[in-house]
């Protein structure tokens, strides 16, 4: 997708500040953070939402989970929260589906 934000970085248009990089993921901090600790785990395949994901999707989708584990453990984060908005109206305001990592504070519930 050639606007999408996330697409930009993956094609490294734009340079985030990276976390963790396979051939499918990339996990970057994020730039207005809700979190001390606020990092995107984010698909290398453009998938606007996660209500489009498909049947093939599911192990970048394990993949994006576990990586956010990994990098939790790695930064020795015990209490984290994990985080997918699937549409505008759930807080999502870039159309490509990526996992919110957040730590160093506490979560409350309900959320926002």
């Amino acid at each position: 997708m050639p606007d999408c934000l996330f697409c930009k970085m993956i094609r490294g248009e734009i340079k985030p500040k990276i976390e963790f990089e396979d051939s499918d993921i990339l996990a970057i901090h994020d730039i207005n953070p809700q979190a001390p600790h606020h990092v995107l785990v984010i698909p290398k395949k453009h998938i606007a939402k996660v209500a489009e994901m498909e049947t093939s999707d599911v192990s970048v989708l394990g993949n994006m989970i576990f990586q956010a584990r990994q990098i939790a453990a790695r930064r020795g984060w015990e209490d984290y929260r994990l985080v997918f908005n699937n549409g505008s109206g759930a807080g999502q305001s870039v159309f490509h589906v990526h996992l919110h990592l957040l730590a160093g504070r506490r979560m409350t519930w309900p959320p926002g």
